[in-house]
């Protein structure tokens, strides 16, 4: 879980929000004439916008009811210096006071971010960022916002993502100011955009009326690991901090602009890789630069794969068809959220805030007036746990402001993404709560608490069964199933099962891989924290071409003696498919337990066995110290005790690899119940059972077993510790997955409501 004062905000900039007032008093920046230019999506503007400037009381009062802790938002430079330098604009800090203190009135702590890219268009005019000046520029900037902001403001965050500003702005021009440099000018802007953050942390605190807290945010695409193995995560570090983008995109780089600050040097590779494009770089340069900073945002939307390839080199990995995308059609990368945070706390000393994470969705207002956002809470959920994952491991994570609140002015793109947890209706500027916002607000009131990951996993776990080979198997598994098997003797299929002989694996969702004896043990609230050391049964389907082994299993009480504390096996029968005149193998005709000794000794099968008449459709129990055996041309769906312990009594002196069998021929006689219980009490039909519910079959300590034949819709609550679900005929749906005959799936312990619809026979069992 999050540290008790971990900060929950949201995020914004002030070009994208506040919207002008014709008697603003404010400067041009770059994007008012990038605008001007018609260089944004369908011509669009930032003139209005969310009209924040008009209407912060209200979205301040907003934030407040939904349990908002820390809003991080940006001063507008041209807004409060309009010519960049000299004078400042009192109306804007006015009104930037008391936006402050209408915050703090509601219980949002303020961080102010100086630059979010609202460069004064008159320091453009005079060079911009390649301007040597801009350093002083950009201090005498934060002087002003230090003498006005530092008595009511305790956060500063100097520059925000570094990479953007020089890359999109100045080396592909897709951002303001909208120009494409060489790309050794744009190294000269780089350092002199870090040299400015220095000159800032120095102005912030010399002239602040008190002790502050000052950081920086910068951003990069994460380079995360294609697997968890060792030496794909040692190269996906190497690319993360590494020089592995071309050119002409090399900005988007993250130790470039994070070492110099948070370390006081430029990466000896990048200096190596850029040496042609270097400026000349000082001891007093990287000085200014390397100021004592109090933390370190980091702005993370998404990441790449890679992996070490053969020559010990990193590869980059595509990712695969149908990859989940963004609605700006970026890509969702839990995993990169996770890897990134835990990469940059191990490389940079400080407390690191996520100064932004959000994602652009489709919404749209619904018939009922409301905003349904369910992509952005899945998108929220899984990101927000990886934080936590990465902060449970020891980083240091201390605070997340999701990007954003007000669906706003996205640069270059305008309108056409909406980020915000609250639908912005940008002509008649109404305000409409997203879904996704009342779910934060229960993040934020529970300190993580609601998040999937730590509550119990309600995803259905489907399992890919373990097929084996005996010598009395057949070919039906593979040839009416599916189960991707070769050879003519495939006898058992263990559709659900954590034994050592058979450990089933969870095909997909949050457990994807995983053996299901360690989803047992690491995840025990999936199964309602049942009280046993081992998960309890065992469900199979078993195709026996020829006879099986005339057997008998132990109770408990002798298999933890005699069997290194195993289960014993009690079990039981449904017949999917026998020929005609089938039969089975039930009990004996032994009356005494002389007479039992008597007639296995001396290889009186034919007087000793009772074999009895079966059916499709038949439901047989088999307790210990039942004899028993299936015979030839059966088909049948088993569900036991997790346990592998079989006494073969008798195996009709047959060969296997040239040798017969091994006999348990002593143990079976002490476990064998004398007299065997009646006919009528071992055998009952399942045949024609109401439809659509679950029938039940049998019950004792061990398990419970329902049949259930869904035709048409089927829905029940699952209020059992977790249901194993083998489909023995026909398909449909569960929930939202399609089932077909031979699927296996555990209904975890607190799944709610089981839809089924379509036209199915299922075995369902349960523990008591």
């Amino acid at each position: 879980m999050f540290r008790d004062d971990f900060v929950w905000g949201v995020a914004s900039s002030s070009y994208q929000v506040e919207g002008t007032d014709a008697n603003d008093g404010r400067g041009k920046n770059v994007w008012d004439a990038f605008t001007e230019a018609g260089r944004i999506f369908e011509n669009q503007n930032a003139y209005t916008t969310c009209d924040h400037m008009h209407h912060y009381k209200e979205d301040y009062a907003l934030m407040k009811n939904l349990g908002i802790k820390a809003y991080r938002f940006s001063l507008n430079w041209a807004r409060i210096l309009p010519e960049g330098t000299g004078r400042v604009n009192e109306k804007a800090i006015r009104m930037y006071r008391d936006m402050i203190t209408c915050m703090k009135e509601n219980g949002i702590t303020p961080y102010i971010t100086m630059f979010h890219w609202e460069f004064p268009q008159a320091l453009y005019e005079k060079g911009g960022w390649l301007n040597p000046e801009v350093a002083d520029w950009f201090g005498e900037y934060a002087k002003v916002v230090a003498e006005r902001f530092s008595d009511i403001c305790e956060y500063f965050i100097t520059i925000n993502e570094p990479q953007c500003v020089v890359g999109l702005g100045h080396l592909s021009g897709v951002h303001a100011p909208g120009v494409k440099m060489s790309i050794k000018d744009t190294f000269q802007i780089a350092h002199n955009l870090m040299k400015a953050h220095g000159q800032a942390v120095i102005n912030l605190r010399k002239y602040a009326v008190r002790d502050i807290k000052v950081g920086y945010a910068p951003t990069g695409g994460v380079a995360y690991p294609y697997t968890d193995k060792p030496e794909d995560i040692e190269a996906a570090k190497k690319v993360y901090f590494g020089f592995y983008n071309p050119m002409d995109n090399w900005t988007w780089n993250v130790a470039w602009f994070s070492d110099p600050v948070f370390l006081g040097h430029y990466p000896k590779e990048g200096l190596e890789k850029f040496a042609q494009y270097l400026p000349e770089i000082t001891e007093e340069d990287m000085k200014l630069i390397h100021q004592p900073l109090d933390f370190m945002g980091q702005n993370i939307y998404n990441g790449y794969y890679v992996r070490a390839g053969e020559n010990g080199e990193p590869e980059f990995v595509d990712r695969a068809p149908g990859f989940p995308k963004t609605g700006a059609d970026w890509p969702v990368t839990p995993e990169a959220f996770y890897y990134g945070i835990k990469f940059l706390t191990e490389r940079y000393p400080l407390p690191l805030y996520i100064t932004e994470n959000g994602m652009s969705c489709h919404d749209n207002i619904s018939a009922d007036g409301r905003v349904h956002d369910p992509n952005r809470i899945t998108f929220l959920d899984s990101y927000i746990g990886a934080m936590q994952r990465a902060s449970d491991e020891g980083a240091d994570v201390r605070g997340y402001f999701l990007w954003t609140f007000l669906d706003n002015f996205e640069w270059s793109d305008g309108y056409k993404q909406r980020f915000g947890i609250i639908y912005v209706d940008f002509v008649t500027q109404q305000r409409i709560v997203k879904d996704s916002a009342f779910w934060y607000q229960k993040v934020i009131e529970t300190n993580g608490g609601i998040l999937s990951m730590n509550q119990a996993n309600k995803e259905i776990l489907f399992l890919d069964p373990v097929c084996t080979h005996n010598i009395w198997g057949g070919t039906k598994l593979r040839e009416e199933f599916g189960y991707p098997v070769e050879g003519d003797d495939i006898g058992e299929c263990w559709g659900i099962s954590a034994h050592p002989n058979g450990d089933g694996t969870v095909r997909s969702g949050a457990f994807s891989g995983m053996k299901l004896s360690a989803v047992w043990k690491e995840h025990p609230e999936v199964f309602g924290n049942y009280d046993c050391d081992r998960f309890p049964l065992l469900t199979k389907i078993i195709d026996a071409r020829d006879d099986l082994s005339i057997q008998v299993h132990p109770n408990d009480d002798y298999a933890k003696v005699h069997e290194n504390g195993s289960f014993g096996k009690t079990e039981c029968w449904y017949i999917m498919d026998a020929p005609e005149g089938a039969t089975l193998v039930i009990g004996h005709n032994a009356k005494t337990k002389e007479e039992l000794s008597d007639m296995i000794h001396q290889g009186r099968w034919k007087e000793f066995i009772r074999e009895i008449p079966v059916k499709k459709g038949d439901f047989i129990q088999i307790d210990p110290g039942t004899v028993h055996a299936i015979k030839g041309g059966l088909l049948i769906l088993e569900t036991q005790q997790n346990s592998d312990i079989t006494y073969r009594v008798y195996d009709y002196d047959r060969l296997s690899n040239g040798k017969p069998r091994e006999l348990h021929v002593e143990k079976s006689i002490d476990v064998i119940t004398v007299p065997a219980k009646s006919v009528d009490d071992s055998v009952k039909s399942a045949l024609n059972l109401p439809e659509n519910q679950l029938n039940e079959l049998y019950s004792c300590k061990y398990y419970t077993i329902f049949k259930a034949d869904v035709n048409g819709k089927m829905e029940f609550e699952q209020k059992y510790p977790f249901l194993l679900v083998s489909v023995l005929e026909g398909d449909g749906i569960v929930g939202s997955s399609p089932v077909k005959k031979g699927d296996h799936f555990i209904l975890p312990n607190g799944y709610g409501k089981v839809e089924m619809q379509g036209k199915m026979s299922l075995i369902v069992s349960t523990v008591k």
